[in-house]
């Protein structure tokens, strides 16, 4: 039916071009036109941006101008606009067929355009399918060139570009008479727009006052939306839902202005459309307490089991903001290895320092004997003098700090490319998604395949989805293809396909869906409510495209290993000093796992345990106790209380763990350390002194 559509609109085209006599020039920003629809000249304003074009069809002038085409008629009035996904670069008819080249961000994409003259005024449409990038430049053009007309000439702007729903808001906010501004109110609803200038719209409605006309723009915007392929399945970043419209920070506002009734609108917005929305957590919380705050518990109750019911599927089940947490984990057990693994070497160095500078003596003296004999200095490194149980702990505790390090690493990759455009913006496809998708490394198996198919499938290439879903036999993969099947009209096929799908994962949404069983879920609601007869797709959750971008852990370890000075490279998502820490704790890891190999250099008991070493031992619990493993469970439990603690001198933040309300039971904890520490220190002198006084008889013998 396409190829025919797109057929008739060619011998249309060919038959309307066929009719000279027109004439139309663009000299600068100045517009011409003799000929059909009468003799006309426009000044177009900077606002609309880099003009391209004209191009006569019929009695129409088509203009490209920012990223739109415009379809002017008689005395250059808009009679039809195509909102695209770039700055319009060219406009061409040949071939039969009117295509408009965009370009945004270095990705160009041609678009055939349907010219419609039985339309009143003569209307404009696009064939493909248009994904809308998450670009203020182009979701937000409508308003930001409304916004640049002088008040002066905005009844004329108005006049002549009727279809600019922000022009005619301002001019009914101009408006003495409230029947006259009701009337254009009602005007700015009667359009065709994107969905992000419907949610712009809705905001300034409300704020206008005109909240049953923001009502209705929300419910066009969540139209559009879907008839992009716009799914609430699929995360949001917050940067993308800025420039959609910002609808949660519209929700902010109206709780700081107290209007609590209008904010339940757009969460219900949010809710639908855009349910996994960075930030989304703390949001939904921050309206459940000012429900509860008016007495509505049960409103409160039912959007905090909303905001639960969207953890399934997210890393460890946790919620949007499970990385956020998973994160801080990380960061809280490597601070406190990296505390007890200081602890460790410190009480070990300083045990050692008077033996060291002994034994080093005739080698030339604690430093230049590395210059002189240094393959004898090196039996005499600290740990040298330590017990193989004590060399077993601190390497132990450094291999820790690396994984726990490397889990920082892993937390900060993952978040990056899970908030980049491809992953985040609402949808999947298009030609701006494609050649983003490019930037990401995924990493080869169901998980990426699963992901390039989506967008093929969701740009109607069904032919490259099946051959992208290969033979998978995932069962998302099959409820996918399901759907092609359904699409081409072999419904036994996809009912086979889908049973096989809710088989091998029985709490599959989409594939229960697609079977008519009617599952409870926002994402069902969605289908059924706005793409009703559609099959419904089955998408990647967190986990999934966490494994695609990232892989795991160790995924993550062996590439720093493979690619060193990568980890100073901050533009991924990572740091420079984590990367700096990942290297140290590397280096310093395999020089404790060769120290296991060397021989142990003879201690004394008269000088195993020197005053700094027993200051040290009761300073730092556990520090002096490695010879026996509670001495590393000691160490290591003060080090993971003191760094809990830490937050309260405010050198660091662990902003996603709930230790605000813990600080008595933790400062609890650290006396205990102490206590055990005091204890087990004193029964260790004890048996020094009695291992002392048997050397001592011993060389008196």
């Amino acid at each position: 039916m396409k190829r025919v559509r797109a057929l008739l609109a060619g011998l249309t085209l060919t038959a309307l071009l066929g009719t000279a006599g027109a004439t139309t020039t663009l000299e600068g920003r100045v517009l011409r036109h003799e000929g059909a629809g009468g003799t006309w000249q426009r000044t177009l304003p900077d606002a609309l941006g880099p003009l391209s074009g004209p191009l006569e069809v019929g009695n129409l002038v088509l203009l490209g101008a920012g990223p739109a085409v415009y379809a002017l008629g008689a005395g250059g009035v808009v009679t039809g606009r195509a909102d695209l996904p770039g700055i319009v670069s060219s406009l061409d008819a040949g071939g039969d067929v009117v295509t408009a080249s965009t370009l945004l961000g270095g990705v160009t994409e041609r678009f055939t355009l349907n010219v419609n003259l039985n339309a009143q005024g003569g209307g404009l449409s696009v064939q493909e399918r248009v994904a809308l990038p998450p670009d203020p430049v182009v979701t937000g053009w409508l308003a930001s060139v409304a916004d640049q007309v002088p008040p002066a000439t905005l009844a004329d702007a108005a006049r002549l570009d009727p279809l600019n729903p922000f022009l005619t808001l301002r001019l009914a906010q101009a408006q003495a008479d409230p029947y006259e501004a009701l009337s254009l109110v009602r005007r700015t609803l009667g359009g065709t727009l994107p969905f992000p200038a419907w949610v712009q719209l809705a905001a300034r409605l409300d704020g206008a006052g005109f909240p049953s006309a923001a009502d209705l723009a929300l419910t066009q915007a969540q139209a559009d939306a879907s008839a992009r392929g716009v799914d609430p399945e699929i995360a949001v970043s917050r940067a993308a839902l800025g420039a959609f419209g910002n609808p949660s920070g519209y929700v902010g506002a109206l709780l700081a202005q107290g209007r609590v009734d209008r904010a339940g609108v757009w969460m219900t917005y949010l809710r639908q459309l855009h349910p996994r929305f960075e930030g989304g957590g703390a949001l939904y919380e921050r309206y459940a307490r000012t429900l509860d705050a008016q007495g509505r518990e049960g409103e409160a109750a039912e959007w905090r089991q909303f905001a639960r019911s969207l953890q399934p599927g997210t890393l460890y089940n946790l919620g949007l903001e499970g990385l956020g947490a998973v994160r801080d984990a990380a960061r809280l057990a490597s601070l406190a290895l990296g505390l007890s693994l200081l602890a460790a070497l410190l009480t070990l160095a300083v045990r050692a320092f008077p033996a060291q500078a002994d034994d080093t003596r005739d080698l030339g003296g604690r430093y230049r004997s590395w210059l002189r004999r240094p393959l004898a200095r090196a039996r005499r490194v600290f740990v040298a003098y330590a017990s193989p149980s004590e060399r077993l702990t601190v390497t132990l505790l450094a291999l820790a700090l690396l994984g726990t390090l490397g889990g920082v690493q892993w937390a900060n990759l993952s978040g990056a490319a899970l908030r980049s455009p491809v992953l985040s913006s609402g949808t999947y496809g298009g030609g701006w998604w494609n050649a983003q998708l490019e930037t990401l490394t995924l990493r080869p198996g169901p998980d990426a395949a699963l992901l390039t198919a989506l967008g093929a499938q969701l740009d109607g290439e069904d032919t490259r989805a099946r051959d992208l879903y290969g033979a998978l036999g995932d069962a998302c993969v099959r409820n996918n293809l399901g759907v092609i099947a359904r699409t081409r009209g072999d419904e036994p096929q996809a009912r086979d396909l889908f049973r096989s799908a809710l088989a091998a994962q029985p709490d599959l949404m989409a594939a229960a869906f697609n079977l008519g069983l009617k599952p409870a879920s926002p994402e069902a609601a969605f289908q059924q409510r706005l793409r009703p007869g559609q099959p419904r797709l089955c998408y990647p959750d967190q986990r999934r495209l966490t494994r695609a971008v990232t892989g795991d852990l160790s995924v993550t370890l062996r590439a720093g290993l493979r690619a060193p000075l990568a980890l100073l490279d901050p533009s991924a998502g990572g740091s420079a000093r984590l990367g700096l820490a990942l290297l140290g704790v590397s280096g310093l890891g395999a020089l404790l796992l060769l120290s296991l190999l060397l021989p142990r250099t003879p201690l004394p008991a008269a000088r195993s345990r020197p005053a700094g070493f027993r200051v040290l031992g009761l300073l730092l619990p556990g520090a002096a106790l490695l010879d026996s493993p509670w001495g590393g469970v000691l160490l290591g439990a003060w080090g993971a209380v003191v760094a809990a603690l830490l937050p309260l001198s405010g050198l660091v933040v662990f902003a996603n763990l709930p230790l605000v309300g813990a600080q008595a039971a933790l400062l609890g904890a650290l006396g205990g350390t102490y206590a055990l520490n005091t204890l087990a220190f004193v029964l260790a002198e004890i048996r020094h002194a009695r291992s002392a006084g048997r050397e001592r008889r011993a060389e008196g013998n």
